[in-house]
């Protein structure tokens, strides 16, 4: 029975024409929606609607914080060292040594705090605004020349443009960030006393200036060492032909889902297509009806979800979407998931200018909810990577001290128990999935999703050092095995044209380009698969397979249908990992009882 069909024992109610139907929804569920309004429709609502004041603390805690301790950290060292050398010229005194002695023992203990903390602050800023300024400039290049040479650019031709705009763009944000530095260096000074320490308004403008040195002399090099690099690299051309399937080798089939964004409500729309996207969850009651039917007759592998499993991380969401796979446990028992910016990142599905402070614990609790149902689905068969080393240890286990934590926080909230979570989340990542045997199939599944505390700016990716070093020590104890590489965000921009900017920034891995040569060492064993946007790609960075899923849920309305892929992965000569032609899944448009799917769905297998 379809949304707002009566029973047949059921009388029809006929709505008065000056009566709003609540379940078509109102202009409330377009608020957010990039489908429905523009970028600058969206920006003019976000000026008008956001705080300004918490706008202006977030900022100085995640910017002007951050670079300020930057530009201070060489006052504070040399200050400390020439404190030391004057102690040392006179140490003629037992009263003198035992002082410079002191001051050393200081300056051991809390060099290295001084050394971790600027180096934090110098990431962050790294993550913030540095690396987003280099992706802002080559993507602004990129789109004006394909705007201006779109017509006449074959795939081919627009992988070597890109090639050439990262170069150029490496180039010019280089010489630019050089120029401002030559500005700043007049006004900056490296060296301090205990006397300026203890007078600070003095340095505040030797302190800016030193940060605007520091920040932009690493952007010059940077950028020019991303710029080249970034053209150096296999650039991401659409697949040409899929493998063969070697004779008597192992296929392995995984089902690819992404962009569920479960809602929390029967007539519930969704935050980024609004009124132009389906409503509530039956869609999804569809997809599972068809893979529990093609399980039934052909079994799958693997179900690979590679988030978004939620709209917003709402509690409400997070219980539709487990009840939902509650009635497939043959399913569950394969399926493994990883978050998306929607169930992280969003603040407030409603309203784009809502912005949680760094400290705030709503972002905490968003976390915790995800990390819950997780581990409800693959707590026992997804290990996390400890250490540098590839030591895992199974993801219940690696929750079990923080399980009471996570449930008074859960319970009670609060600025403390959000404190005592602080890096919980991030260190569980990358979870692994290991080969049952040593030339067998593997899955790693990244968290993609950038630090931010911004409805607006929900969408940025970034995939860390640290989890990339993790990934790469687990993977090199398997030199013959196959791996699936899973995150929620796509690498880069792929070669299609778009009509606006807006989707080019702000949605792929900031760091993609960089991500990609790190997979370079065993991409002829790899294949990387994610969501996001809903793109239905798949295509190579060189010897790289990548697959980009399309929701089965998005990009429709209730009349249309969706589709989703079987992917078909075959072990191959050497250690090489196959790329079959995937099965395509057409999801009916229309609500289907369970029984009728089921045939519908054996009917189809056994045509094929």
């Amino acid at each position: 029975m379809k949304r707002g069909d009566a029973g047949d024992d059921e009388p029809t109610k006929e709505w008065n024409r000056e009566t709003i139907d609540p379940r078509q929804g109102d202009i409330e569920d377009d608020a957010a929606s990039p489908e429905q309004r523009t970028l600058l429709s969206m920006a003019g609502s976000l000026l008008v609607e956001v705080s300004l004041p918490k706008l202006l603390f977030a900022w100085t805690v995640s910017l002007l914080l951050p670079a300020v301790s930057l530009g201070l950290a060489a006052l504070v060292a040399s200050a400390w060292l020439s404190t030391l050398s004057d102690k040392v010229l006179v140490l003629t005194e037992i009263g003198a040594f035992l002082v410079a002695i002191g001051i050393i023992a200081l300056g051991w203990i809390g060099w290295k705090p001084l050394f971790r903390f600027a180096e934090t602050n110098f990431w962050s800023l790294n993550a913030l605004a540095i690396q987003p300024g280099y992706v802002f400039g080559r993507e602004g290049l990129q789109h004006l020349t394909e705007k201006v040479l779109g017509r006449h650019l074959t795939v081919h031709g627009r992988a070597r443009l890109r090639a050439v705009n990262s170069a150029a763009a490496g180039i010019a944000i280089s010489i630019c960030a050089v120029a401002v530095a030559m500005w700043a260096w007049p006004a900056s000074r490296w060296t301090g006393s205990l006397e300026d320490l203890g007078v600070p308004h003095r340095l505040i403008i030797p302190t800016l200036a030193n940060a605007a040195v520091l920040i932009c002399g690493y952007l010059a090099g940077a950028s020019l060492v991303w710029g080249l690099a970034d053209a150096r690299m296999a650039q991401p051309v659409d697949i040409v032909a899929f493998d063969a399937a070697p004779a008597h080798t192992r296929i392995w089939r995984v089902a690819h889902l992404s962009d569920l964004h479960v809602v929390g409500e029967r007539y519930g729309f969704r935050i980024e297509s609004g009124r132009a996207g389906p409503q509530g969850n039956e869609r999804l009651e569809q997809v599972m009806v068809r893979l529990a039917a093609i399980h039934a007759v052909d079994p799958l592998d693997h179900v690979l979800i590679s988030g978004d499993m939620t709209d917003a991380g709402r509690a409400t969401e997070w219980a539709e979407f487990l009840d939902v796979l509650s009635g497939y446990p043959d399913l569950v028992a394969r399926t493994f998931v990883l978050p998306g910016n929607h169930d992280i990142n969003i603040v407030d599905r409603a309203n784009p200018a809502r912005l949680d402070l760094p400290f705030s614990p709503g972002k905490r609790l968003r976390q915790v909810r995800t990390l819950s149902a997780i581990a409800a689905i693959q707590g026992d068969r997804a290990f996390v990577v400890k250490d540098g080393k590839g030591h895992t240890t199974t993801l219940n286990d690696a929750l079990a001290p923080y399980r009471r934590q996570m449930a008074d926080f859960a319970d009670l909230g609060g600025l403390q128990r959000a404190a005592r979570l602080r890096g919980v989340f991030d260190d569980l990542y990358p979870m692994v999935v290991p080969p049952l045997e040593e030339n067998g199939l593997g899955i790693a599944l990244l968290n993609s999703n950038a630090e931010t505390h911004f409805s607006f700016t929900n969408a940025l990716g970034l995939v860390s050092i640290e989890q990339t070093r993790r990934l790469e020590a687990f993977i090199a104890q398997f030199p013959k095995a196959r791996w699936i590489i899973a995150l929620h965000h796509h690498l880069m921009e792929y070669p299609m044209p778009v009509t606006a900017f807006a989707e080019r920034i702000g949605t792929a891995v900031i760091n993609g380009s960089w991500f990609v040569r790190r997979l370079e060492a065993f991409a002829d064993r790899a294949v990387v698969m994610h969501g996001h946007r809903h793109i239905d790609w798949i295509g190579t960075f060189g010897s790289l397979k990548v697959i980009s899923a399309p929701s089965p849920v998005m990009g429709a309305a209730d009349a249309a249908s969706t589709h989703f892929y079987i992917h078909r992965l075959a072990a191959g000569p050497g250690e090489q990992l196959c790329l079959l032609e995937p099965e395509r899944i057409d999801v009916l448009a229309g609500a289907l009882d369970h029984a009728d799917a089921a045939e519908d769905t054996t009917a189809r297998s056994s045509i094929a």
